[in-house]
């Protein structure tokens, strides 16, 4: 069987992309089609771990969770994973290939193309529909030459193109019309027609707008789509979401105070908790203290431990982290967090540049940094209850304290550390707050009870963004657009 596949790309980032593939995987898959979702080029520190092994931007594995299948490393074969401000991790087919710079990377790409499209080809099988998202924008005319993302693929793959532009932002017009204007003929041949994003207001006052971009353009509408608010409570793809994560139930009864570090990662761990309406997530940025009240510190994953603990003190955040532990107040770490907790993190082979540095000082481990990346699949125990995630981690952390492991898998291996005192704790494992038994427990201890069913509320939230969009978009037509793969045939140009 060969599958049908269009391609969703966007006049620019942070358009509304993933989104829109999951809730178009999610529609079309209640019809009756075998989805699958893809992307060829990633850039995100969220990522998500699969069954076989690897890791794929956390946006593909939302989307393949709307279309009801299991998450693989052909759905995203290539994930950049920014650790510097103008260096990346690159990970292929869902392993660590290398690392460059930005100015580097482009006499890279012509090798990883092959490795996409044969990509592409596997993730096709035995599928209806392939749901191909692009990566920021369509019309980045810089590097059309090597792109591997947008107009690249879709030329190697020879896929038609359906363009996104976010009227929230202002300036949807130009930024329909201009990505039109900037492509050449073979480029614009490809873009069967446009979607407007996240409108709010009367949408009939876009019409005379879409007049005016066929006018310009000749590219169809294929539907207007309003203010999804239910959005933030999915899995965000990558930290430009944090713009727009503040405090949230500041009525609640207790305060999660969460330092926004520089290289922070799988940050979606937080969003169970951001889903209680007993609980306050405070996302606390440079220049601001964390507060005095907060219950619980939280530190997050990040891409570059030593990296993040260094901002981590300018910020002056370990005082006040210190002065919350004498008050009696908790700390939790996660991953890279809990590295930080320790006496010691140590970088002999390199991973993030080399060195050492002294950590918090909170539980009595040291971390010592190595090439090879820990990553799989994680089902466990702790403080009684069932918890699932994954571990994604570069480094083997040991110590006293971890002889009070935070949990034990099922395997027997013990994980993380609980202080002495009882009031600071790590673990390597993400994703352990959406077991609602887990999490009911945990707030229980500080304070706060725990009401809402965090799993099945992302499926509710999937449901009705698909229903969102079989409102508003004309998915019969997007479909008629879709053409049959040619992967398998088309050569990479």
């Amino acid at each position: 069987m060969t599958a049908k596949a269009l391609m969703i790309q966007g006049v620019g980032s942070d358009v509304g992309k993933s989104l829109l593939v999951a809730g178009l995987a999610r529609a079309y898959t209640r019809c009756g089609l075998k989805v699958r979702p893809f992307k060829s080029q990633n850039m995100s520190n969220n990522a998500a771990a699969t069954a076989d092994g690897g890791e794929i931007g956390r946006a593909q594995a939302l989307q393949a969770r709307a279309a009801g299948v299991a998450p693989h490393v052909d759905m995203n074969p290539v994930l950049l994973k920014p650790d510097g401000e103008r260096t990346s991790q690159i990970i292929v087919s869902g392993k660590v290939w290398g690392r460059a710079s930005a100015r580097e990377y482009p006499a890279i790409k012509p090798q990883l193309l092959p490795l996409a499209l044969a990509a592409f080809k596997r993730n096709a099988e035995g599928a209806d529909l392939v749901l191909v998202e692009g990566a920021g924008g369509a019309a980045e005319v810089n590097l059309r030459q090597s792109d591997i993302a947008n107009m690249g693929f879709a030329d190697a793959a020879d896929l038609p193109v359906i363009l996104v532009g976010d009227i929230e932002r202002g300036g949807v017009i130009a930024g329909i019309v201009g990505s039109w204007v900037l492509l050449d003929a073979a480029d614009q041949a490809r873009l069967k027609g446009y979607v407007v994003n996240k409108f709010r207001g009367d949408p009939t006052l876009f019409d005379p707008a879409i007049d005016e971009i066929a006018s310009r353009t000749d590219m169809p509408c294929f539907g207007v789509v309003p203010w999804f608010s239910d959005a933030a409570r999915l899995p965000a793809e990558d930290s430009m979401a944090l713009a727009n994560i503040t405090q949230d139930n500041a009525d609640s009864r207790i305060k999660i105070a969460v330092p926004v570090l520089p290289r922070i990662a799988n940050f979606d761990d937080l969003d169970p908790l951001r889903a209680e309406p007993d609980v306050s997530v405070e996302m606390v940025r440079p220049g601001a203290a964390l507060p005095g009240d907060a219950d619980l510190i939280l530190l997050p994953g990040s891409k570059s431990t030593l990296h993040d603990l260094a901002a981590l003190r300018d910020a002056g955040w370990d005082i006040d982290i210190h002065a919350h532990v004498r008050r009696g107040g908790k700390v939790l770490g996660v991953c890279a967090g809990y590295q930080m907790l320790g006496r010691t993190i140590s970088d002999p082979d390199g991973v993030e540049g080399g060195g050492s540095a002294e950590g918090l000082g909170l539980l009595d481990v040291e971390t010592v940094l190595a090439p090879a990346k820990t990553l799989g699949l994680r089902k466990g125990r702790a403080q009684g209850e069932a918890v699932s995630g994954y571990e994604m981690h570069m480094g083997q952390t040991t110590g006293p304290d971890a002889a009070r492991p935070f949990m034990t898998f099922v395997d027997g291996r013990a994980d993380g550390a609980i202080s002495l005192s009882e009031t600071v704790s790590g673990t390597y494992l993400h994703g352990l707050f959406a077991a609602d038994d887990f999490r009911r427990i945990f707030l229980a201890k500080l304070g706060a009870s725990s009401t809402a069913a965090y799993e099945a509320g992302v499926e509710q939230v999937l449901d009705a963004l698909a229903d969102h969009l079989e409102a508003h978009l004309d998915l019969d037509a997007l479909l008629a657009i879709a053409q049959l793969c040619a992967a398998s045939t088309s050569p990479a140009r």
